[in-house]
């Protein structure tokens, strides 16, 4: 499983973007599982599937390293 750096986190709309190895990736609150959004804080490592969206590569199954 990829890993990486969550880079930022806009908690009032519930996405963030994790730095990864291929660059950044998007990733929805519904995305994270161990733990909560809110739970989650920049420059946190965490690990990460990369999936597709329509507007692009994310971040899915986000759990917390």
């Amino acid at each position: 499983m990829p890993q990486g750096t969550i880079r930022k986190l806009i908690m009032d709309k519930g996405f963030g973007f994790i730095q990864g190895e291929k660059g950044d990736l998007f990733f929805h609150h519904s995305s994270v599982e161990g733990a909560t959004f809110e739970e989650l804080r920049e420059g946190q490592a965490v690990e990460f599937e990369e999936g597709r969206s329509p507007k692009g590569p994310r971040a899915e199954n986000v759990k917390p390293v």
